[in-house]
Protein backbone atom coordinates (compact mmCIF):
# COMPACT_ATOMS: atom_id res chain seq x y z
CA UNK A 1 0.00 0.00 0.00
CA UNK A 2 1.35 3.44 -0.95
CA UNK A 3 1.28 6.39 1.46
CA UNK A 4 2.08 9.86 0.12
CA UNK A 5 1.97 13.20 1.96
CA UNK A 6 1.47 16.55 0.23
CA UNK A 7 1.66 19.96 1.91
CA UNK A 8 -0.52 22.92 0.88
CA UNK A 9 -1.01 26.53 1.81
CA UNK A 10 -4.28 27.21 3.63
CA UNK A 11 -6.15 28.42 0.54
CA UNK A 12 -5.27 25.40 -1.58
CA UNK A 13 -5.86 23.04 1.34
CA UNK A 14 -9.45 24.31 1.64
CA UNK A 15 -9.96 23.52 -2.06
CA UNK A 16 -8.75 19.96 -1.48
CA UNK A 17 -11.07 19.60 1.51
CA UNK A 18 -14.03 20.95 -0.48
CA UNK A 19 -13.26 18.57 -3.35
CA UNK A 20 -13.76 15.53 -1.08
CA UNK A 21 -16.78 16.79 0.85
CA UNK A 22 -19.08 14.13 -0.65
CA UNK A 23 -16.77 11.32 0.48
CA UNK A 24 -16.18 12.28 4.12
CA UNK A 25 -15.84 9.69 6.88
CA UNK A 26 -16.66 10.15 10.56
CA UNK A 27 -13.20 9.94 12.09
CA UNK A 28 -11.22 11.92 14.63
CA UNK A 29 -7.59 12.14 15.73
CA UNK A 30 -4.79 14.49 16.72
CA UNK A 31 -4.79 17.44 14.32
CA UNK A 32 -7.07 15.46 11.95
CA UNK A 33 -9.27 17.96 10.12
CA UNK A 34 -11.06 15.61 7.71
CA UNK A 35 -11.02 12.05 6.48
CA UNK A 36 -12.45 10.81 3.19
CA UNK A 37 -12.36 7.69 1.05
CA UNK A 38 -12.71 7.44 -2.73
CA UNK A 39 -11.59 4.92 -5.34
CA UNK A 40 -9.99 2.78 -2.65
CA UNK A 41 -7.84 5.68 -1.44
CA UNK A 42 -8.06 7.15 2.07
CA UNK A 43 -7.44 10.91 2.19
CA UNK A 44 -6.73 12.58 5.53
CA UNK A 45 -6.22 16.30 6.08
CA UNK A 46 -4.22 17.58 9.04
CA UNK A 47 -4.13 21.13 10.37
CA UNK A 48 -1.83 22.83 12.86
CA UNK A 49 -0.98 26.34 13.98
CA UNK A 50 1.45 26.66 11.10
CA UNK A 51 0.52 28.26 7.79
CA UNK A 52 0.76 24.90 6.00
CA UNK A 53 -1.59 21.94 5.95
CA UNK A 54 -0.83 18.30 5.21
CA UNK A 55 -2.92 15.80 3.25
CA UNK A 56 -2.03 12.11 3.41
CA UNK A 57 -3.10 9.77 0.59
CA UNK A 58 -2.94 6.04 1.30
CA UNK A 59 -4.05 2.92 -0.55
CA UNK A 60 -3.23 0.91 -3.65
CA UNK A 61 -4.33 3.77 -5.95
CA UNK A 62 -2.79 6.60 -3.91
CA UNK A 63 -0.33 7.55 -6.67
CA UNK A 64 -3.19 8.21 -9.09
CA UNK A 65 -5.06 10.42 -6.62
CA UNK A 66 -1.91 12.39 -5.81
CA UNK A 67 -1.46 13.21 -9.51
CA UNK A 68 -4.52 15.49 -9.25
CA UNK A 69 -2.94 17.68 -6.58
CA UNK A 70 0.82 17.41 -6.99
CA UNK A 71 1.23 20.56 -9.04
CA UNK A 72 -0.63 22.61 -6.38
CA UNK A 73 1.39 21.31 -3.43
CA UNK A 74 4.20 23.18 -1.72
CA UNK A 75 7.66 21.98 -2.59
CA UNK A 76 9.26 21.42 0.78
CA UNK A 77 12.60 23.02 1.51
CA UNK A 78 14.51 20.41 3.46
CA UNK A 79 18.04 20.14 4.67
CA UNK A 80 20.12 18.42 2.01
CA UNK A 81 20.17 14.70 2.60
CA UNK A 82 23.22 12.60 2.18
CA UNK A 83 22.82 11.44 -1.39
CA UNK A 84 22.53 7.71 -1.83
CA UNK A 85 25.45 6.51 -3.88
CA UNK A 86 23.57 4.56 -6.51
CA UNK A 87 25.73 2.78 -9.03
CA UNK A 88 25.66 -0.22 -11.32
CA UNK A 89 26.01 -3.35 -9.20
CA UNK A 90 25.81 -6.01 -11.93
CA UNK A 91 27.64 -5.74 -15.25
CA UNK A 92 26.93 -9.29 -16.40
CA UNK A 93 24.27 -11.13 -18.36
CA UNK A 94 20.85 -10.18 -17.09
CA UNK A 95 17.19 -9.49 -17.79
CA UNK A 96 15.37 -6.50 -16.28
CA UNK A 97 11.98 -4.83 -16.63
CA UNK A 98 10.33 -1.47 -16.11
CA UNK A 99 7.04 0.21 -16.96
CA UNK A 100 5.59 3.54 -18.03
CA UNK A 101 2.11 5.09 -18.30
CA UNK A 102 0.82 4.11 -14.85
CA UNK A 103 -0.14 7.67 -13.92
CA UNK A 104 -1.33 8.79 -17.36
CA UNK A 105 -5.03 9.40 -17.96
CA UNK A 106 -4.86 9.21 -21.77
CA UNK A 107 -1.78 7.15 -22.61
CA UNK A 108 -1.45 3.35 -22.26
CA UNK A 109 0.53 1.29 -19.78
CA UNK A 110 3.65 -0.27 -21.29
CA UNK A 111 5.96 -2.83 -19.71
CA UNK A 112 9.31 -3.70 -21.26
CA UNK A 113 11.78 -6.43 -20.31
CA UNK A 114 15.27 -6.18 -21.78
CA UNK A 115 18.26 -8.51 -22.04
CA UNK A 116 21.93 -7.56 -22.05
CA UNK A 117 25.27 -9.31 -21.61
CA UNK A 118 28.60 -7.95 -20.38
CA UNK A 119 29.74 -6.93 -23.89
CA UNK A 120 26.52 -5.02 -24.55
CA UNK A 121 26.96 -3.09 -21.31
CA UNK A 122 29.85 -1.25 -22.92
CA UNK A 123 27.61 -0.37 -25.85
CA UNK A 124 25.00 1.06 -23.46
CA UNK A 125 27.70 3.24 -21.91
CA UNK A 126 28.72 4.47 -25.35
CA UNK A 127 25.13 5.44 -26.12
CA UNK A 128 24.72 7.16 -22.76
CA UNK A 129 21.83 4.99 -21.63
CA UNK A 130 20.74 5.58 -18.05
CA UNK A 131 17.45 5.93 -16.16
CA UNK A 132 14.94 7.25 -18.73
CA UNK A 133 13.79 9.92 -16.24
CA UNK A 134 17.27 11.44 -16.49
CA UNK A 135 17.14 11.59 -20.30
CA UNK A 136 15.24 14.07 -22.43
CA UNK A 137 12.45 12.83 -24.68
CA UNK A 138 14.40 14.25 -27.64
CA UNK A 139 17.40 12.09 -26.74
CA UNK A 140 15.21 9.03 -26.24
CA UNK A 141 13.61 9.58 -29.65
CA UNK A 142 17.09 9.83 -31.16
CA UNK A 143 18.39 6.62 -29.57
CA UNK A 144 15.18 4.56 -29.67
CA UNK A 145 15.58 3.17 -33.22
CA UNK A 146 19.14 2.04 -32.41
CA UNK A 147 18.10 0.35 -29.18
CA UNK A 148 15.24 -1.65 -30.66
CA UNK A 149 17.51 -2.77 -33.49
CA UNK A 150 20.55 -3.78 -31.41
CA UNK A 151 19.04 -5.21 -28.21
CA UNK A 152 16.63 -8.02 -27.35
CA UNK A 153 13.49 -6.97 -25.51
CA UNK A 154 9.87 -7.92 -24.91
CA UNK A 155 7.24 -5.18 -24.89
CA UNK A 156 3.63 -5.38 -23.70
CA UNK A 157 1.18 -2.54 -24.29
CA UNK A 158 -2.14 -2.37 -22.43
CA UNK A 159 -4.59 -0.08 -24.20
CA UNK A 160 -6.87 2.00 -22.00
CA UNK A 161 -9.88 0.16 -23.40
CA UNK A 162 -8.42 -3.18 -22.24
CA UNK A 163 -7.23 -1.58 -18.99
CA UNK A 164 -10.81 -0.49 -18.18
CA UNK A 165 -12.08 -3.96 -18.95
CA UNK A 166 -9.56 -5.52 -16.55
CA UNK A 167 -10.27 -2.99 -13.79
CA UNK A 168 -13.99 -3.76 -14.06
CA UNK A 169 -13.11 -7.44 -13.54
CA UNK A 170 -11.48 -6.64 -10.21
CA UNK A 171 -7.85 -5.96 -11.15
CA UNK A 172 -5.94 -2.96 -9.82
CA UNK A 173 -2.94 -1.12 -11.19
CA UNK A 174 -0.39 -3.16 -9.25
CA UNK A 175 -1.94 -6.50 -10.18
CA UNK A 176 -1.92 -5.48 -13.84
CA UNK A 177 1.72 -4.39 -13.59
CA UNK A 178 2.71 -7.66 -11.91
CA UNK A 179 1.03 -9.74 -14.62
CA UNK A 180 2.61 -7.68 -17.40
CA UNK A 181 6.09 -7.80 -15.86
CA UNK A 182 5.80 -11.56 -15.36
CA UNK A 183 4.83 -12.16 -18.97
CA UNK A 184 7.44 -9.81 -20.46
CA UNK A 185 10.20 -11.36 -18.34
CA UNK A 186 9.05 -14.86 -19.24
CA UNK A 187 9.11 -14.02 -22.93
CA UNK A 188 12.82 -13.22 -22.71
CA UNK A 189 13.75 -15.91 -20.20
CA UNK A 190 12.36 -18.59 -22.50
CA UNK A 191 14.93 -17.43 -25.06
CA UNK A 192 17.77 -17.00 -22.55
CA UNK A 193 16.98 -19.87 -20.23
CA UNK A 194 20.39 -19.85 -18.48
CA UNK A 195 20.11 -16.27 -17.25
CA UNK A 196 19.81 -16.23 -13.46
CA UNK A 197 20.09 -12.46 -12.87
CA UNK A 198 16.56 -11.11 -13.28
CA UNK A 199 15.62 -7.65 -11.99
CA UNK A 200 12.40 -5.69 -11.58
CA UNK A 201 12.18 -2.02 -10.67
CA UNK A 202 10.21 -2.62 -7.47
CA UNK A 203 6.67 -1.26 -7.18
CA UNK A 204 5.44 -3.71 -4.51
CA UNK A 205 7.27 -6.17 -2.26
CA UNK A 206 8.06 -9.68 -3.45
CA UNK A 207 5.26 -11.37 -1.51
CA UNK A 208 2.62 -8.99 -2.85
CA UNK A 209 3.98 -9.27 -6.40
CA UNK A 210 3.59 -13.04 -6.47
CA UNK A 211 0.17 -12.89 -4.80
CA UNK A 212 -1.11 -11.12 -7.93
CA UNK A 213 0.00 -13.95 -10.25
CA UNK A 214 -3.06 -16.16 -9.96
CA UNK A 215 -3.58 -17.40 -13.52
CA UNK A 216 -3.13 -21.15 -13.98
CA UNK A 217 -2.36 -20.58 -17.67
CA UNK A 218 0.57 -18.22 -17.11
CA UNK A 219 3.96 -19.61 -16.03
CA UNK A 220 5.39 -17.74 -13.05
CA UNK A 221 9.01 -16.66 -13.23
CA UNK A 222 10.76 -17.06 -9.87
CA UNK A 223 14.13 -15.91 -8.61
CA UNK A 224 13.54 -12.23 -9.33
CA UNK A 225 15.44 -9.49 -7.48
CA UNK A 226 13.16 -6.58 -6.62
CA UNK A 227 14.95 -3.26 -6.13
CA UNK A 228 13.79 0.35 -6.01
CA UNK A 229 15.61 2.73 -8.36
CA UNK A 230 16.53 -0.32 -10.40
CA UNK A 231 17.33 1.85 -13.42
CA UNK A 232 20.35 3.19 -11.54
CA UNK A 233 21.53 -0.22 -10.34
CA UNK A 234 21.01 -2.58 -13.27
CA UNK A 235 21.72 -1.75 -16.93
CA UNK A 236 18.98 -4.13 -18.13
CA UNK A 237 16.37 -2.13 -16.17
CA UNK A 238 17.80 1.15 -17.47
CA UNK A 239 17.57 -0.18 -21.02
CA UNK A 240 14.01 -1.39 -20.42
CA UNK A 241 13.00 2.01 -19.03
CA UNK A 242 14.33 3.84 -22.11
CA UNK A 243 12.71 1.46 -24.60
CA UNK A 244 9.44 1.73 -22.64
CA UNK A 245 9.61 5.53 -22.77
CA UNK A 246 10.43 5.48 -26.49
CA UNK A 247 7.46 3.18 -27.13
CA UNK A 248 5.31 5.48 -25.00
CA UNK A 249 6.27 8.50 -27.12
CA UNK A 250 5.39 6.57 -30.28
CA UNK A 251 1.96 5.77 -28.82
CA UNK A 252 1.47 9.49 -28.20
CA UNK A 253 2.45 10.16 -31.80
CA UNK A 254 -0.12 7.60 -33.04
CA UNK A 255 -2.89 9.33 -31.10
CA UNK A 256 -1.91 12.70 -32.54
CA UNK A 257 -1.90 11.29 -36.07
CA UNK A 258 -5.28 9.59 -35.65
CA UNK A 259 -7.16 12.38 -33.88
CA UNK A 260 -5.21 15.49 -34.85
CA UNK A 261 -4.78 16.42 -31.19
CA UNK A 262 -1.80 16.70 -28.83
CA UNK A 263 -2.62 14.31 -25.99
CA UNK A 264 -1.11 15.49 -22.67
CA UNK A 265 0.99 13.40 -20.32
CA UNK A 266 -0.07 12.66 -16.75
CA UNK A 267 -3.38 13.27 -15.01
CA UNK A 268 -3.05 16.83 -13.80
CA UNK A 269 -4.48 20.18 -14.86
CA UNK A 270 -3.57 19.78 -18.53
CA UNK A 271 -5.32 16.41 -18.66
CA UNK A 272 -8.46 17.94 -17.16
CA UNK A 273 -8.45 20.87 -19.56
CA UNK A 274 -8.05 18.51 -22.51
CA UNK A 275 -11.16 16.46 -21.61
CA UNK A 276 -13.69 18.78 -23.24
CA UNK A 277 -11.55 19.13 -26.35
CA UNK A 278 -11.39 15.37 -26.77
CA UNK A 279 -15.07 14.83 -25.94
CA UNK A 280 -16.13 17.39 -28.51
CA UNK A 281 -13.86 15.74 -31.08
CA UNK A 282 -14.72 12.04 -30.61
CA UNK A 283 -17.92 11.82 -28.55
CA UNK A 284 -18.50 9.94 -25.27
CA UNK A 285 -18.34 6.38 -26.65
CA UNK A 286 -14.90 6.81 -28.20
CA UNK A 287 -13.77 8.95 -25.26
CA UNK A 288 -14.41 6.05 -22.87
CA UNK A 289 -12.04 3.89 -24.90
CA UNK A 290 -9.24 6.45 -24.77
CA UNK A 291 -9.02 7.14 -21.03
CA UNK A 292 -8.49 5.25 -17.78
CA UNK A 293 -11.98 5.39 -16.32
CA UNK A 294 -10.97 4.70 -12.72
CA UNK A 295 -8.99 7.96 -12.58
CA UNK A 296 -10.45 10.94 -10.73
CA UNK A 297 -10.25 12.90 -14.00
CA UNK A 298 -13.04 10.71 -15.32
CA UNK A 299 -15.38 10.78 -12.30
CA UNK A 300 -15.06 14.59 -12.16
Amino acid sequence: MSMITLKFDIEQYEKVKEFYKDFLKDESGDYLDFSAEVNGVTIKGYSSKKSRRSVVFSGANAEQEVMIWQEFAIAEQKEPKKKENLHIVDFGEQIGSDEVGVGDFYLPMIVVAAYINSHQYQRLKELGITDSKKMSDAKIRELGPTLIKEFEFSKLTLSNEKYNEMIEKGENINSLKAKMHNRALNNLHEKYIDVIAIYVDQFVNEEKYYSYLTSKDEPILRGISFKTKGESRFPSVALASVIARYSFLLEKDKLKTKYGLEFPFGAGKQADEFKKVLLDKVGPVEFDKLVKKNFKNYSK
